[in-house]
């Protein structure tokens, strides 16, 4: 198989990143690459070395779905000081284990979690518009952070293992072309693909 090089993984980016602009509204574009190949088939060439982060990060934001759907119609906010605290001060920990930055990891947990108030935000607007879109039955809450807490102690091994890779220049273009691969494997509508743009800001060094 070809390997990608930095400047050719920039150059797909490129094209890779119009591509998710231009199918934000759910399903991905194929955009020719190189005059012949499509963008899908051309970032599958090779994974960006981020692709585990993004899609850490995006597994994570479906969560958000179910949060909405457990706090809809209570008195639950959205909001959630005293979780977000507990969350930030947990992954600072797990940093210094794993030898990582725990200020840089709370920072892009941060993210993080305004990326996940984003879809929430999203779904209960669309559920106010929409009543008969609103969900039926209630997921356990404590059920769903278990599962939070497993998908985020894997993004933070993620975040420490790509340490290296995020601190180079090519972080962004290869950032840009791992979103661009998750959005496409995982068919983001425009909800979830603003807040995966959210989510990964602070994930490049610099």
């Amino acid at each position: 198989m070809r390997t990608t090089t930095p400047l050719r993984r920039a150059l797909i980016t490129v094209t890779a990143t119009a591509a998710v602009v231009l199918g934000a509204t759910g399903s991905a574009v194929a955009v020719p690459v190189s005059g012949t190949a499509t963008a899908p088939h051309a970032a599958a060439l090779s994974l960006s070395p981020l692709h585990p982060v993004v899609e850490l990060a995006a597994e994570r934001l479906a969560t958000a779905d179910l949060v909405a759907a457990a706090k809809w119609g209570t008195d639950s906010p959205i909001d959630d000081p005293a979780r977000e605290q507990q969350v930030l001060d947990n992954v600072a920990a797990q940093a210094q284990q794993l030898g990582a930055d725990p200020d840089e990891i709370r920072t892009i947990f941060r993210d993080q979690i305004e990326a996940n108030k984003v879809v929430q935000r999203g779904l209960f607007q669309r559920w106010t518009d929409h009543p008969d879109q609103a969900p039926t039955t209630k997921p356990d809450l404590t059920v769903v952070r278990q599962q939070i807490n497993q998908i985020t102690s894997a993004l933070v091994q993620a975040l420490a293992d790509t340490a290296e890779n995020r601190g180079t220049f090519v972080c962004r273009p290869e950032l840009a072309l791992a979103t661009f691969q998750v959005h496409y494997e995982n068919h983001l509508d425009a909800l979830h693909t603003r807040a995966l743009h959210r989510a990964l800001p602070s994930i490049c060094r610099g």
